[in-house]
């Protein structure tokens, strides 16, 4: 969205399963319509969030056969169709780019890959500012610090923990009132306690495991971040 912002394009997001149907052809169908809506609206980005659900190798058990084959002959044909006119820009995201048709990335098709890695300290503080900026602290909050202790926590993660301290202030603030206990709006804060809660009932949902995959793909790839 921000590409776009900065291009002064219109931006379409979808997310791979949503084209998906058990009907047959219409799955297709839902592709041509796709692309169709953003030739409408050119110059435009349009994006698919998870597009390994959609483009799968052919050929494959993991593609889903042949309605998965049919499928990614229409992804092919629309991305190769929009390339002519130069006004819809195509832009996929992926955690495996290793599921991905090879034709999918070839060149003259998605053939610019880049690896988007885990937010550093100075991205988990604009972060976790950003989940924050309408909700009121206690003096004893320090983001801070929370950025530090989130090394390896992915921006869902995050944001994750911040609504979770919300939602422990907001019970908090119902338990006193249901105990007719009278609450200033100066106790309606989220807490050092609440962040420390959520951060103990937090998990990182990128493993190392994970990590060491897409290290050695993108180093077989020649892949910059």
């Amino acid at each position: 969205k921000a590409i776009a912002n900065e291009c002064q394009s219109n931006f379409i997001s979808v997310k791979g399963p949503e084209l998906l149907s058990m009907w047959f052809g219409e799955s297709e169908s839902n592709v041509r319509s796709l692309f169709d809506k953003a030739r409408a609206a050119a110059p435009c980005i349009l994006f698919f969030d998870e597009i390994d659900s959609i483009a799968k190798p052919r050929g494959s058990s993991q593609g889903g056969g042949e309605a998965g084959d049919r499928i990614v002959n229409q992804i092919l044909t629309e991305i190769d169709g929009v390339g002519v006119k130069k006004n819809v820009f195509v832009l996929g995201a992926t955690n495996r780019p290793d599921m991905l048709d090879p034709a999918v990335t070839r060149p003259g098709r998605l053939d610019q890959l880049i690896y988007v890695p885990l937010p550093d300290h100075a991205s988990r503080m604009a972060i976790l500012h950003a989940n924050v900026r309408k909700s009121p602290l206690a003096p004893d909050v320090s983001l801070e610090e929370i950025a530090e202790r989130t090394d390896g926590f992915s921006g869902a993660d995050l944001t994750e923990v911040c609504q979770r301290a919300c939602k422990l202030a907001i019970r908090e603030d119902i338990a006193r009132a249901s105990a007719g206990e009278p609450v200033s709006d100066s106790q309606r804060v989220i807490s050092r306690a609440h962040f420390e809660d959520a951060l103990e009932a937090a998990r990182q949902s990128v493993s190392s495991e994970e990590l060491k995959k897409f290290k050695l793909y993108r180093q077989a790839q020649g892949i910059g971040a």
